[in-house]
């Protein structure tokens, strides 16, 4: 493997933003936390799990790693997750603090106390057992981010069963394809969601799904909430509303071993079957909590969090759902698309509720960047002491530009790197202790053992790139693919012997802190030379011409592979001077920047990214336009149409 290009004059820049003396005052995490970690890392993960969740049945054993790759967390322990999140902050007398403060995108709005949502997962779970939902089965949520999205997810927790939620913008196809590899008994849904005006349907797209009869699912129950017409099947369709309004409201939470199966996640892959990753309940739910309580710096009496992920998707399972109701916390879900009705949409909901965490995606901050600091400006956001960004590398600029924007150049900013199969948070600054850096993730979490390799497993050393790894097993990973270890054991164990592969490039800078570089097959070999997409957009985004841009490698004779960027101007550039002239600057610039051998073969300027519908960049699919082939599976995109556009542009 060679050595990548240095990206230390790109990227760390040497801008360093230490804490403010005020939130290091107050700040949740101990100044001794790493040092705790790291004395005793198994005794670090017993004490966290004690203090932050109720057991049952306290356990005795900490980690059994025997059968690696599968390792078992606090085995021998009991807890119910569902009680966790809700029971016991009602019993500790905080049944009164609100859990949810539910923003529709038509501006309908709830918000639901902890002692409410309580009483409407009691009644939930009720209704599920009435309908023969029993420990070990699997439920599939296909539901748009309402509440009863939420007390789907805990009802189906509280029996022990398995959800598997199925992010509502997902297809027919795909739905069916979750189903069958799961072999759910039950779907939930509803009529419709609201996105973007409009009514979505999600029911027609179920029946679609299951329209053959052979499958596993025996029951349709249904969410009254787009009141659009749907079709019924009589004895297998029963709304949600009619069985809510008959249950009972008692239920005692049942006690489930710390490693029964909580939820499948699928992950949406290019290619093949779609895989399911397993996630169990103590380990799980111990990680969500710490990382949450301590990341997000939660003060949970005082705290107004948002996070703006769909439940569809890990974050939303981690930092929506477990990890913010475990720990207490009042937060913030919002139905709609941030341009809905008016493009400062979200602006306007953190002033409403005085929000003081917010937590989203880089795709979103480069979005709001590409339509003016204007628009924020118009709103309060005095409020907010603390941003996150999740889903992939944050460009310095867009960084920079959160900060300055919307945390008012005080506010630190945690930039979280994780995965679906890390179940929780890996690498972050811990706000009250990290001098945080603009485009690093910076350091493992305590207790998280990350180092970054060369292709033999060496570690690399500061100041060079390779691959990022997890060493030791961790509270959250993963238990497996859902009925398929061979996979599992292939997928992410076998490149080194029992230590995990994140299939990420990284880069460690001087001060030994983790820089991502995006997954590895976004590592593109230019004349021998290794350089990371992130790296190059980043250059292009640090031009003051570009909102945003994404680069890919393309098959090229002469150097084996050769770089191919498509940029998004910023709306005042558009048109300021012909497409060829813009793209002869850009090039020169990430020349100047990073040098010669960097520079972009060719520089597409476009209207549009695609993106999937978490907000990540379809790089294959621009890699497949780039080398002039067809365009490869869209169903992940949010919008097809976006393909077509790059397209037009591309051959004009």
């Amino acid at each position: 493997m060679s050595e990548p290009t240095s990206m230390d004059s790109l990227l760390d820049d040497g801008r360093r933003f230490p804490p403010p003396p005020a939130f290091v005052a107050t700040a949740v995490a101990p100044a001794d936390i790493y040092e705790r970690a790291q004395s005793d890392r198994l005794a670090f993960w017993a004490d966290q799990s004690r203090e932050l969740l109720h057991w049952h049945t306290p356990f005795t054993e900490t980690l059994d790693f025997s059968g690696a790759p599968v390792a078992r967390w606090f085995g021998d322990g009991e807890l119910n997750v569902a009680y966790n999140c809700l029971d016991r902050h009602v019993e500790e007398g905080r049944g009164d603090r609100v859990a949810l403060h539910f923003e529709g995108e038509p501006g309908d709005q709830r918000s639901i106390t902890y002692a409410e949502l309580t009483t409407e997962v009691k009644k939930a779970a009720n209704v599920l057992s009435q309908l023969g939902v029993k420990a070990g089965d699997r439920v599939i949520i296909y539901l748009p981010l309402i509440p009863e999205a939420v007390v789907a997810m805990l009802a189906v927790a509280r029996l022990g069963a398995i959800h598997s939620v199925v992010f509502g913008g997902f297809s027919a196809e795909s739905l069916r394809a979750r189903i069958d590899d799961a072999q759910a008994t039950m779907v939930i849904t509803a009529d419709g969601g609201h996105r973007k005006g409009s009514v979505f349907p999600l029911k027609t797209a179920v029946d679609q799904a299951i329209a053959d009869g052979a499958t596993t699912v025996k029951n349709v129950l249904v969410v009254r909430r787009g009141g659009n017409d749907v079709e019924w099947t009589e004895g297998r369709d029963i709304w949600w509303h009619e069985q809510m309004d008959s249950a009972s409201h008692e239920h005692t939470a049942e006690a489930f071993e710390s490693e029964n199966p909580l939820f499948i996640l699928y992950t949406s892959g290019t290619t093949g079957k779609p895989k399911g990753i397993l996630h169990t309940s103590g380990g799980y739910l111990t990680q969500a909590a710490f990382t949450h309580k301590n990341v997000f710096d939660l003060h949970a009496e005082s705290d107004v969090y948002w996070c703006t992920a769909d439940v569809g998707w890990i974050t939303g399972h981690s930092y929506v759902v477990y990890g913010p109701l475990a720990n207490g916390a009042t937060q913030v879900i919002y139905e709609g698309t941030p341009d809905t009705p008016h493009p400062g949409r979200w602006w306007e909901i953190i002033e409403k509720y005085g929000v003081t965490i917010f937590y989203t995606a880089p795709t979103a901050i480069r979005t709001f960047m590409k339509l003016g600091r204007e628009i924020p400006q118009k709103f309060d956001l005095s409020s907010l002491r603390l941003l996150g960004s999740v889903g992939e590398p944050i460009n310095p600029e867009a960084w920079m530009w959160y900060r300055e924007v919307i945390g008012g150049g005080v506010a630190p900013i945690v930039d979280t790197w994780w995965q679906t199969e890390t179940g929780a948070i890996m690498i972050s600054a811990l706000p009250g202790i990290t001098a945080t850096k603009p485009g690093s993730a910076q350091v493992p979490i305590p207790g998280i053992s990350i180092d970054v390799v060369d292709d033999s497993g060496a570690h690399v050393g500061r100041g060079a790139g390779g691959l990022l790894v997890v060493t030791e097993p961790w509270p959250s990973m993963l238990r497996g693919i859902w009925g398929d270890p061979e996979r599992f054991k292939e997928t992410y164990w076998s490149t080194f012997e029992n230590v995990y592969f994140a299939g990420d490039g990284a880069q460690l800078d001087a001060d030994n802190d983790v820089w991502l570089l995006g997954r590895v097959d976004d590592v593109m070999n230019v004349s021998g030379h290794r350089l990371s997409t992130m790296e190059i957009e980043s250059a292009l985004v640090a031009h003051p011409m570009t909102a945003e841009a994404a680069v890919v490698g393309a098959n090229d004779d002469t150097t084996g592979q050769a770089v191919v960027a498509f940029v998004i101007l910023k709306s005042r550039y558009v048109g300021s001077e012909s497409d060829q002239e813009l793209e002869k600057q850009l090039r020169t610039w990430v020349g100047e920047q990073i040098g010669p051998i960097a520079k972009p073969r060719t520089v597409f300027i476009v209207q549009e990214l695609p993106k999937t519908r978490s907000g990540k960049i379809m790089r294959r699919l621009l890699r497949d336009i780039a080398e002039g082939r067809e365009v490869g599976d869209t169903t992940t995109l949010t919008d097809t149409s976006v393909i077509r556009t790059i397209n037009t542009s591309v051959n004009d």
